[in-house]
């Protein structure tokens, strides 16, 4: 008995639109309609005219898997004969030390993810690759031997003559004018001619995006921007190289430094450039009705020739070839930029049904439509897309003018060298918690992440840094190292193990699940129980159906029908929502984000309960507040929940209250625990204490990727068996039995630190790829974690981490490092 496929309609015929459909189809969903506002098969959006060059190396491991597939499947594509995708490599070249280093750090990056055979090359070696490229101007490049170009515009013509084949329908001019929906969901689409029923609506509709999503009253946050491209004339030393079907034999290249990339056409060369101001274009400024051509679409807007004049000019550097060559055509060529730079991919938390996969350049776009697909069909893909969750974004983050400013910054930035801790200049303290006058007074370092200004040390504990013990002294970092980073945080840690700490935790997301529909809600969704008494706290993981890790968060139950969620995210508010829609229970839960109302001191270390006792009647003891329980109390007067958690492995709370007391709460606590040694602390310590315990960090340590026996989170799965989601799918299995590992190693010259990404060697050959990496100021060596493949994750077992090209020896060790016994934590 076959199964009816639902009837999706796919807004966009563009690369991604066409790609859904052919991925769709391909998987028996044969019920497919593609509308576009333009003529098909060149609908005139930015597939139309994109330059085509496809780069695969990401600091992203599931952006780069992305752009694999794509590769892969583009390659296997033709039409009548011609190529859409010509594999010609791809060179990146250093003109700077700085940018040399980072192709460095590029390099293992490919080797982390999988992608083959890049090397890092010399001067002449660049020269010989590309024989345009003056090797007088190069330090060195990096060469992806299975990079290449896209022939975007000829691979839509045969994703749609496939997709036609198995029963998709195509239709252009047909310009979307609503969405329909009933009872919650999406019922079909309007257009000219009426409407299309519909059960599933999804938007790949470019720079258009956020007019289609408006249309459900979800925000798609991007900002359409021009980017130049121009075309030379002919280039005589391109003469004879290419035919007209070939066009291409030489490498796609980037000169980062100058911020172009460069390929051929024919006997000519197109040059894209960064290099200009950013050039937000408004939607009601493009008319789609406008005749579309190859030369003349919307999306293609007139050259301004006086921004390009210097970015040609440092073309003709880099490749002499171009000293006589004139520009003979460009334009300005309008793509998606997002406040992160990431493509936005999801359901809306309001309407059912109605999906957006937007902001997705053609080099990802086939591995995109792949895993929408996948969710589709499957629920889950098998990428993690969490840097991909149209979600991640908080509420202050979708304004217009955030919008606009952040994606202009990611344009300026594009090809720039970005430390993986620099924060944004601006725009800045959108979201502070109140603590934060006093941190400021405290010379407070922040970085920010969410809109959120969060402390990473601070200089009022640079005193204490000469008073370290010589054990606890930290090693000199190597520049790189170093950058975002202070001496302070070995104080703080310091502080944190041998009397207390205060930690800002308010950015922490706080969920608030109520109502008669609640506890089955969550027991529906969490590995671990949840039928438990007021007062317990439970840690558990929300899976997907095969087992992957959504989420991991803290569960307490503050009433029968109340529990306070800590999370991961905004993306975790709309998995509640959806769930509660999927289960039918949207009715007899509400799902409230508190974060913006509260505020939370973790307050930790040996002398903490001797602190809180002193502001407080209330029993904080053992036995009248054990490990993972919470209780309401009074601290200085001032009403508060607090939960016996420890992330950093310490005696202590988490005390949470209402954000018009935070301020009180927080000179209360600083004031009586001046003799005590109470300093306030930050994330760089923070992040140290945590990797010594062996706790994870969703989103880096795992994901969807990996299930909760890799993860080393078995602990947390309910051991009778269970129906929250993912149950059948770990049923069986065991951490003996997995076949890969988070594994913790210990760097063997106690002094290296890595930041995460890098991949790690067995004889020389990578295995694979640490996740975070911090210096364990107690142990007194650098930490990292890392994916490992079981056999190469026994403990005692060595390995190489390679860092900008060098081998760092490591460890494999027992986890945790600090207090496996848990002794100072339940105390």
């Amino acid at each position: 008995m076959t199964t009816q496929s639902p009837a999706v309609v796919i807004i966009g015929a563009g690369i991604v639109g066409a790609n859904l459909a052919d991925e769709l189809t391909e998987r028996g969903w044969t019920d497919v309609t593609v509308l576009d506002q333009g003529p098909l098969p060149l609908a005139g959006g930015s597939t139309s005219h994109a330059p085509g060059l496809v780069f695969q190396t990401n600091s992203s491991k599931t952006m780069a898997q992305l752009a694999a597939y794509t590769v892969e499947k583009l390659k296997s594509l033709d039409v009548d004969g011609a190529w859409c995708f010509n594999q010609v490599g791809g060179l990146e070249v250093a003109t700077t030390p700085e940018r040399l280093a980072e192709l460095e750090r590029r390099r293992g990056w490919t080797r982390s993810w999988g992608i083959p055979d890049a090397r890092i090359l010399s001067p002449a070696e660049c020269a010989e690759v590309h024989p345009l490229v003056d090797r007088e101007q190069v330090l060195g490049g990096l060469h992806v031997p299975s990079d290449g170009l896209a022939k975007a515009h000829r691979a839509v013509i045969a994703l749609m003559a496939r997709a036609s084949a198995r029963g998709a329908q195509f239709r252009g001019g047909a310009k979307v004018l609503g969405v329909e929906q009933r009872g919650g969901r999406v019922t079909g689409v309007t257009t000219a001619d009426g409407v299309v029923p519909a059960d599933v609506v999804v938007s790949c509709a470019g720079f258009w995006g956020p007019e289609v999503g408006a249309m459900v009253g979800m925000s798609v946050p991007l900002l359409p921007l021009a980017h130049q491209y121009a075309r030379t004339g002919q280039v005589r030393e391109l003469v004879g190289r290419n035919t007209e079907r070939s066009e291409a034999g030489l490498p796609i290249l980037r000169h980062q430094d100058a911020d172009l990339y460069f390929r051929e056409h024919h006997d000519r060369i197109g040059i894209g450039s960064y290099a200009h101001r950013p050039m937000p274009v408004r939607l009601d400024s493009l008319d789609p009705s406008d005749d579309v051509s190859a030369s003349s679409m919307p999306s293609m807007l007139p050259f301004t020739e006086e921004d390009f004049a210097p970015a040609f000019e440092d073309a003709q550097r880099l490749i002499p070839a171009l000293a006589d060559a004139k520009v003979e055509e460009g334009f300005n060529g309008v793509f998606s930029f997002t406040p992160d730079g990431g493509s936005l991919v999801g359901e809306s938390k309001e309407v059912a049904g109605f999906w957006v996969a937007e902001a997705v350049w053609v080099t990802h776009s086939a591995g995109v439509a792949k895993a929408v697909a996948q969710l589709l069909v499957d629920g889950r893909s098998e990428y993690d897309l969490h840097g991909l969750d149209v979600h991640r974004f908080e509420e202050v983050q979708l304004d217009e003018a955030y919008v606009s400013e952040t994606s202009q910054q990611n344009f300026r930035e594009i090809y720039d060298v970005l430390h993986p801790l620099q924060p944004k200049e601006s725009p800045r303290d959108l979201r502070v918690s109140p603590f934060h006058a006093r941190q400021v007074e405290l010379g407070a370092v922040f970085l920010e992440a969410a809109g959120w200004e969060r402390p990473h040390w601070y200089e009022a504990n640079a005193a204490l840094v000469e008073q370290l013990p010589a054990e606890w002294a930290p090693p000199a970092r190597e520049p790189w190292a170093a950058r975002f980073h202070s001496p302070v945080a070995a104080a703080e840690a310091w502080k944190t193990r041998t009397a207390v700490a205060m930690y800002d935790m308010t950015a922490l997301k706080r969920i608030e699940v109520s109502g008669p529909g609640a506890l089955e809600l969550l027991e529906r969704m969490s590995t671990g129980k949840m039928d438990k008494s007021v007062g317990a706290v439970t840690y558990t993981l929300w899976l997907d159906p095969a087992g992957g890790i959504r989420s991991d968060v803290t569960v307490a139950r503050l009433g029968e029908q109340l529990f306070q969620v800590g999370a991961n995210g905004n993306q975790d508010v709309a998995l509640l929502l959806s769930e509660a829609r999927r289960s039918g229970l949207a009715d007899q839960v509400r799902v409230r984000d508190t974060t913006g109302e509260t505020c939370c001191i973790g307050l930790w270390g040996p002398n903490a309960r001797a602190l809180v006792e002193r502001l407080s009647t209330d029993d904080f003891s053992n036995e009248g507040l054990k490990y993972f329980r919470a209780a309401k109390a009074r601290i200085a007067g001032v009403p508060v929940t607090a939960m016996r958690l420890s992330y950093v492995g310490e005696l202590g709370w988490e005390i949470y209250t209402t954000a018009d007391n935070g301020q009180r709460l927080w000179d209360a606590l600083f004031a009586a625990g001046q003799d005590l040694g109470v300093v306030a602390a930050g994330r760089a310590a923070f992040n140290s204490l945590r990797l010594e315990k062996g706790y994870r960090s969703w989103g880096s340590d795992m994901t969807t990727e990996h299930d909760p026996y890799e993860a080393g989170l078995g602990f947390a799965v309910r051991s009778a068996t269970g129906t929250f989601t993912g149950s059948e799918a770990i049923a069986g299995r065991s951490e003996a039995a997995a076949a890969r590992r988070l594994a913790c190693l210990v760097v063997d010259d106690g002094t290296s630190v890595v930041l995460g990404h890098e991949p790690v060697l067995v004889d020389g050959e990578p295995v694979g790829y640490v996740t975070s990496a911090a210096f364990g100021h107690t142990v007194g060596r650098p930490i990292a974690y890392a994916w490992l493949p079981a056999a190469a994750a026994a403990v005692g077992s060595g390995v190489e981490i390679e860092y900008f090209g060098r081998r760092v020896a490591a460890t494999v060790a027992a986890e945790p490092l600090v207090d496996p016994e848990m002794a100072r934590i339940r105390r």
